[in-house]
């Protein structure tokens, strides 16, 4: 699908990955409106990319459905907000559990369910879903992260089947771990051994490539890191004995206190 001259409606747009996308949107010539939380940031991103924007908390059902309604006629989804959602599980609160799978998973789900009915009425549109790699592995002290990723992997897939006849194409980008900017970067963490990062550009890329192709799914990252995932989907306990025999990796600890505060 062309993105030129479409409206595209882009979640988590001040972030890292969600700027990239906002500024690779705008020079494919969408008509894009951004959304976050933070009105100021919102603000400053739109007019320096002659975008609209619509200040909403993912978190919230009423923010989501008025976001919805504030961005009818959209013709392009890019579901990209999310929380990091690290760390221990017997450490969150019910009521940070519900968050982070409201904005990582179940915004996702409403806005594509109030967006998509007109875009099966004219034929056309499509929904761009951000995931990550951890919708294809576990890693430990990301439960809840990789619950709400495998829950968007297969919403995605599922959903990709039921628009297709509806002519509403259904996309999944998967990025690895992203450097220079985004959840992973913030937190100053090193790499796990042996592990690569891919840049937000890259991201971006991999997202208008999607769009434009129609992707069922696009996995941006190393080789190495694809095939480990893969591993992982048909083999998840060998994958498990394999990850169990190195040493404890100090970074994800570091991961994990500095998300703390995002929960």
């Amino acid at each position: 699908m062309k993105i030129a001259g479409e409206t595209v409606l882009l979640t988590g747009a001040t972030g890292g990955i969600g700027r990239a996308l906002a500024a690779r949107l705008t020079e494919a010539g969408a008509d894009l409106i951004v959304t976050g939380r933070d009105a100021e940031a919102l603000r400053a991103l739109a007019d320096g990319l002659g975008a609209r924007w619509v200040a909403a908390d993912l978190a919230d059902p009423y923010d989501v459905e008025h976001l919805a309604q504030a961005c009818a006629g959209t013709g392009i989804l890019v579901a990209n907000a999310a929380l990091p959602a690290s760390g221990d599980l017997l450490e969150y609160t019910p009521e940070q559990i519900d968050r982070a799978l409201a904005v990582n998973l179940r915004s996702a789900v409403v806005l594509a369910r109030m967006l998509a009915p007109a875009m099966a009425a004219a034929g056309r549109g499509h929904l761009a879903f951000v995931g990550s790699m951890s919708g294809k592995a576990a890693t430990p002290h990301s439960s809840l992260y990789t619950a709400s990723k495998f829950g968007l992997r297969g919403f995605a897939h599922a959903l990709r089947l039921d628009l297709r006849t509806a002519g509403v194409g259904v996309s999944l980008v998967q990025p690895g771990f992203v450097a220079e900017a985004g959840m992973f970067a913030r937190t100053g963490a090193p790499l796990p051994r042996g592990a690569r990062a891919v840049t937000p550009d890259q991201v971006a890329s991999a997202v208008l490539r999607a769009v434009e192709q129609d992707r069922g799914e696009v996995n941006i990252a190393p080789v190495k890191l694809r095939l480990l995932c893969a591993l992982s989907v048909q083999f998840p306990a060998a994958a498990a004995r394999l990850r169990g025999r190195g040493a404890p990796d100090e970074g994800a600890r570091r991961i994990v206190e500095a998300q703390r505060a995002s929960r």
